[in-house]
């Protein structure tokens, strides 16, 4: 009897995207009609009463609140440009920060070796920079270029939505001797979602204050750095200082893809990428100090072992050789996290 070859599968088809959108979308349209229902009852009610503070506050932080989560459904996150398939997972390039080895990724699906804190998001299929996680609820990555935007949705909703209920409960204990009407139940209608929201809302904002303040991303973990230490930790002020105020810079990428073109024939594959590593090549750059020399390695550096997508391996790599430092001295990183490029 001849040999039948078994059926192969059928590639799994993405998900529709249509899905993700239409619930952000839905998410912009349920704010927009209880901020509807909000001030056409309680708020109008206080206006022709005179309280015009109340209508005033709320609407500033509703203009807020609309203005960041339509900027944030619209945000890059920091797509980092496809590469080429010129370059193979083979070959090893490592970068340092802050004395700390990193082994560059490569992304099968993007055909580029990626940055330290890189991840390829699966919902919308790009390379994130400084990934920190997926909102589903704006449909967007949240990365380098749109984390500000994040911090202020999350901040003007917190606020917005505790101005919301306190309104809501001043127009409720100033109207007890009135009857029940049609303003009281659209009362009781906008306060009870807007107190519900407002404790995850607040949780969230406080995870998100404390891992900006200890340099940390949310698809990492809390335990990626604890045989260490945070290569990208420089104090709670210059956190915040490289989180909401430091320029942004250009999209790098689209240069360093190019340049991966040209000197790609230079590089020179690592044949042996699992074997054992020479003490001696394990040094990082020397830094400036008070004592000759290189400084002491970090602790946990010489540990093998395989880092979260995206973070590289935190295990001690080979320097890259001399033919390798046109790709260091032509390819401009990032400076937002300072990387160190091993000297020639």
């Amino acid at each position: 009897m001849p040999l039948l070859k078994a059926p192969h599968l059928p590639p799994r088809a993405p998900l529709p995207w249509i899905l993700p959108s239409l619930f952000a979308a839905f998410n912009v349209v349920l704010l927009l009609i209880f901020s509807g229902l909000f001030f056409a009852f309680p708020c109008r009610w206080l206006a022709q009463n005179g309280e015009w503070a109340f209508p005033l506050v709320t609407g500033l932080l509703c203009v807020l609140t609309v203005f960041s989560l339509v900027s944030l459904n619209f945000s890059d996150p920091g797509i980092l440009h496809q590469g080429s398939d010129e370059q193979g997972p083979t070959m090893v390039h490592v970068v340092w920060v802050n004395r700390r080895a990193f082994r560059l990724q490569w992304c099968q699906k993007c055909c580029f070796h990626c940055p330290p804190r890189t991840y390829h998001c699966p919902w919308c299929n790009i390379c994130v920079e400084d990934f920190d996680h997926h909102c589903k609820w704006v449909n967007n990555c949240i990365g380098h270029r749109n984390f500000r935007f994040f911090l202020l949705l999350v901040l003007s909703l917190c606020l917005y939505s505790g101005a919301m209920l306190v309104t809501c409960l001043i127009f409720l204990g100033r109207t007890t001797h009135l009857p029940f009407s049609l303003d009281k139940a659209m009362a009781l209608v906008v306060a009870v979602p807007a107190a519900g929201f407002l404790v995850p809302l607040s949780l969230l904002l406080l995870i998100q204050a404390a891992s900006v303040s200890a340099a940390e991303r949310s698809y990492e973990g809390k335990g990626q750095y604890l045989q260490g230490y945070n290569p990208f930790d420089r104090g709670c002020a210059n956190n915040w200082y490289l989180t909401i105020c430091a320029p942004l810079g250009p999209k790098y990428m689209a240069e360093a893809v190019w340049l991966q073109r040209m000197v790609g024939s230079d590089w020179v594959p690592k044949q042996n990428l699992h074997g054992p590593l020479c003490p001696s090549l394990l040094r990082p750059p020397a830094l400036p100090g008070p004592g000759p020399g290189p400084q002491a390695q970090p602790p946990g550096l010489c540990k093998p072992g395989k880092g979260p997508p995206g973070s590289g391996e935190a295990a001690a790599l080979q320097e890259e050789n001399s033919q390798s430092a046109p790709w260091s001295k032509k390819c401009k990183l990032p400076n937002h996290v300072g990387y160190m490029m091993p000297s020639p």
